[in-house]
């Protein structure tokens, strides 16, 4: 027969757990099902739930569920932004140190004045390299796309006319265009349904079209080299000192396998003191129609602390998850003391090597089916643009009736008219 004790102990905690709240969290980030857990066993009181979807922006403005809390990309689009109740009041009562987050990163989260969303995390583009090839670049931190294109011109040789080595070309990394147009403030953003300043994209094409044929002297070489060598990947090619540069974000650098990082350097790519962040940077609110309890707010409060990021890094090592988990959600701390401090601990090479924390650039408002977009029809453009032919020969200079300059006319569809079919069908 058990003793009377054994029964009370079952019963308290039987209660216990009855009466444990529960927290609903959806999310497009797997690693909050981590971070959950990790709560989960720091007390007893709450239970954070979590929920994946593979796009939480849009599961969300197509349902009736009631979430608690939403972690994910393009969380500000219009058909999701108001759906968050403000957290000014998390800031104001010290809950949470507003002046703990990259500025621009938490600006971004403001909608009519109020703190709505909180950022989490955020990607870096880069140029990677032989390390052995470090004393080549000017700045220790960036690299722009001017000294790029010289030294992977000063880079390049040929054997019987054909290219042994390219130091780098920017049709190697459709993303790579994609950054270079950010650069050039292409500035994709929400519009009807989508808009961009369609002259400043034209202009960065046409600045990585004309790279290519000054430094390596035309796309047929190009391809000619890429088909013959690139059956490797690209940091095999470096390490092989058959290119010199890379394109990759810091989520991908910090996962390559620790004997590749400890051969390779990276640059973050800036011009005029901008470097363009990645489009998915994460974000995270409380839901306006959940019913929100102190288990929210205690989560909350919880994540955006620094010694509870530290820990999640922590546990990242221990369970030798970091060759393929970057960071916190996937990328740097929208925690600037996180990032600036304690990042290096478990990510050596960082040590000197932190982006300008001005120079960081969030990307514009864009629509929950940004990345679909941007991937069906937007890189496939530029780099269909990269090797088009011109209806004019682009070293003929073609003036128009007020004398000015025209770029050369493409033998390609436009993106205006792209993007107007994709959303056509895909309504």
């Amino acid at each position: 027969m058990f003793p009377f004790s054994f029964f009370s102990v079952l019963f308290i905690v039987s209660c216990s757990l009855f009466e444990q709240e529960r927290v609903i969290l959806w999310t497009d980030v797997p690693e909050f099902a981590l971070y959950a857990a990790v709560f989960n066993a720091s007390q007893t009181k709450y239970k954070v739930e979590t929920h994946y979807f593979e796009l939480t922006a849009k599961k969300l403005s197509s349902t009736v569920e009631q979430p608690d809390i939403v972690v994910g990309r393009w969380l500000k689009s219009a058909s999701t932004r108001y759906l968050f109740k403000p957290l000014d009041w998390l800031l104001k009562d010290n809950s949470l140190d507003g002046s703990a987050f990259y500025p621009k990163l938490l600006e971004l989260g403001v909608i009519d004045n109020e703190q709505y969303l909180l950022p989490v995390s955020f990607n870096v583009p880069a140029l990677v390299f032989a390390r052995d090839n470090s004393d080549l670049l000017t700045d220790y931190f960036t690299v722009n796309l001017e000294e790029a294109k010289e030294l992977g011109k000063a880079y390049n040789a040929m054997s019987r006319g054909a290219y042994t080595r390219i130091g780098f070309s920017p049709d190697w990394d459709d993303d790579f265009l994609f950054v270079s147009a950010a650069l050039f403030t292409a500035d994709f953003r929400e519009g009807e349904p989508l808009t961009w300043d369609a002259a400043a994209l034209t202009r960065a094409l046409e600045y990585d079209k004309a790279w290519i044929a000054e430094a390596n002297t035309s796309i047929q070489a190009v391809d000619d080299f890429t088909f013959k060598y690139f059956f490797e990947p690209p940091v095999k090619l470096i390490l092989q000192g058959r290119i010199c540069f890379a394109y990759m974000n810091s989520a991908e650098i910090f996962t390559l396998d620790y004997d590749q990082q400890s051969n390779l350097d990276f640059r973050w790519i800036a011009e005029k003191e901008r470097i363009p962040l990645s489009e998915d940077t994460v974000y995270y609110g409380l839901y306006q129609q959940g019913n929100i309890g102190k288990g929210a707010e205690v989560f909350t409060e919880w994540f955006f602390q620094i010694e509870t990021q530290r820990r999640l890094l922590e546990n990242n090592k221990r369970q030798q998850l970091n060759a393929i988990l970057f960071g916190i959600a996937g990328g740097f701390s929208a925690m600037r003391n996180v990032t600036e401090e304690v990042f290096p601990r478990f990510y050596p090479s960082l040590l000197g090597h932190m982006p300008p924390d001005d120079f960081l650039t969030p990307p514009n408002i864009l629509p929950q089916n940004w990345l679909t977009v941007k991937e069906r029809v937007i890189l496939p453009y530029m780099h269909e643009y990269i090797h088009a032919a011109s209806a004019v020969d682009a070293t003929e200079d073609t003036e128009n009736a007020n004398g000015a300059v025209s770029p050369p006319v493409l033998k390609i569809r436009s993106l205006e008219d792209r993007v107007a079919d994709w959303y056509r069908i895909n309504k």
